[in-house]
């Protein structure tokens, strides 16, 4: 049905109302579904759709009915036919909506709620659910891996159009051979499509003193398996403390040599120019 038929439908009034009880009651009057028999709005669309269904507010009272509708929900683009309602008593209002899918929007389920507030600040709502449809992908990606102390840290990525629960393997070599092999894992994690996550693993054993690659390896169901590798040099500070003192003992040492030699030229040279015995 158009947008601008639906406008023309705004409001159904029914005299006398004869209606059985509807879900989501607030005081006098009720919101639900328009059609009677669901407790909430159920739909699918593709990336783009723009869906369309009917919300009923019901005044049971004997006066009229002011409220005012809203839509909160996970990126769903709701617009009513009117945002604020003057029912009469004892009238049921029919009031047209539509749902716009993101574009962009990943296979999957969205929520979200309807909302009806009069003018005492009282609020009913009713539930909305759009299954968005579309091929499920799913891809992976593991990035940015950096050794940090005793703590290896990592992002996950999640590039595909379907929420994942990834798998962790950890490795690494040292120059004599493997020092760390940490065997798969199932990670405390749900990531979302498109959505970025920074993680890290502790490592308290790390060796003291020694040049390592880490390797860490992310599988997800459906996913192809990601790698990311990062290199990391660990030397002891007495060790370091010690070398950078030699480096300077010999660095100190190389100047007084050379000052002794440029004095022992500077008074040869005096003594052929005064012809004194050197």
């Amino acid at each position: 049905m158009p947008y601008a038929a639906a406008r023309a439908l705004l409001l159904t009034l029914s005299l006398p109302l004869l209606l059985a009880a509807t879900p989501a009651t607030s005081g006098g009057w009720s919101v639900a579904p328009s059609g009677g028999g669901r407790p909430s709005f159920y739909a699918e669309g593709t990336p783009g759709a723009v869906l369309q269904d009917t919300l009923s507010v019901t005044n049971r009272g004997t006066g009229p009915l002011t409220v005012r509708l809203r839509a909160s929900g996970d990126g769903l683009r709701v617009a009513f036919a009117e945002q604020a309602l003057r029912i009469p008593a004892r009238t049921r209002a029919e009031v047209p909506f539509t749902v716009t899918v993101p574009a962009d929007a990943p296979p999957g389920d969205r929520a979200g709620r309807l909302l009806v507030r009069d003018s005492t600040g009282r609020e009913s709502a009713v539930r909305l659910l759009i299954r968005v449809g579309g091929p499920e992908l799913a891809a992976l990606t593991v990035e940015h891996v950096a050794v940090r102390g005793d703590r290896i840290t990592y992002e996950l990525v999640n590039r595909g159009t379907t929420a994942l629960v990834p798998r962790l393997a950890v490795h690494a070599d040292g120059v004599l051979g493997a020092v760390l092999d940490r065997a798969p894992r199932t990670l405390p994690v749900r990531l979302p499509p498109g959505r970025r996550l920074t993680l890290d693993e502790p490592w308290p054993d790390r060796p003291a003193l020694d040049a390592v690659t880490v390797r860490l390896t992310v599988t997800a169901p459906g996913a192809a398996r990601a790698t990311g590798r990062a290199s990391a040099r660990f030397v002891p500070w007495g060790a370091a403390a010690g070398t950078a003192a030699g480096a300077l003992s010999v660095a100190a040492a190389a100047v007084a040599v050379r000052r002794r030699r440029r004095g022992s030229a500077t008074a040869t040279n005096r003594a052929a120019a005064t012809g004194a015995p050197t």
